[in-house]
């Protein structure tokens, strides 16, 4: 739940951010003088990345949330069973241990998005967040009967 709120106050804090500097945008336009006008667009446009970032973003978070209830329902979500150190955090060993798991189910399963749901889980465990963000994007394009990019294309 601190997650989630954390998220939408970093959300609102961009979305004023966006809006201000956005408002910045469009007087530097108003001035009228060519230079005004191309930094004014220049401007703009940050925020519209910025948007479509925060959308997408939100998106993949709305996706991925939908997946775990939808496995948590089945009785299907991954079972911590990392070893900790005192402090809490994980231990590489135990989650390297899961995480070789955890590929060899989803290579015997490749089109299995429950598979892809637990590998993300534990590249994310392994702090590989970039290959945990990919294979919660498969996760959810197999859900979703979309078409799942190869790493070849």
């Amino acid at each position: 739940m601190r997650a989630k709120i954390t998220y939408f106050v970093l959300a609102a804090v961009l979305v004023v951010y966006f809006v201000l500097v956005g408002d910045r945008g469009v007087l530097l336009i108003r001035e009228g003088t060519p230079v005004t006008v191309v930094f004014g667009v220049a401007v703009l446009v940050m925020p519209l990345i910025g948007v479509w970032f925060l959308w997408q973003t939100t998106q993949f978070a709305r996706s991925a949330d939908r997946l775990a209830r939808e496995l948590e329902a089945e009785g299907g979500l991954p079972v911590d069973e990392l070893v900790r150190t005192p402090g809490g955090r994980i231990d590489r060993d135990s989650a390297d241990a899961v995480f070789a798991r955890r590929r060899a189910e989803t290579e015997e399963s490749p089109d299995d998005w429950r598979s892809w749901f637990r590998l993300a889980v534990a590249y994310h465990d392994a702090r590989d967040t970039a290959r945990a963000r990919k294979a919660m994007q498969r996760a959810i394009a197999l859900h979703d009967g979309k078409p799942v990019r190869t790493a070849g294309g």
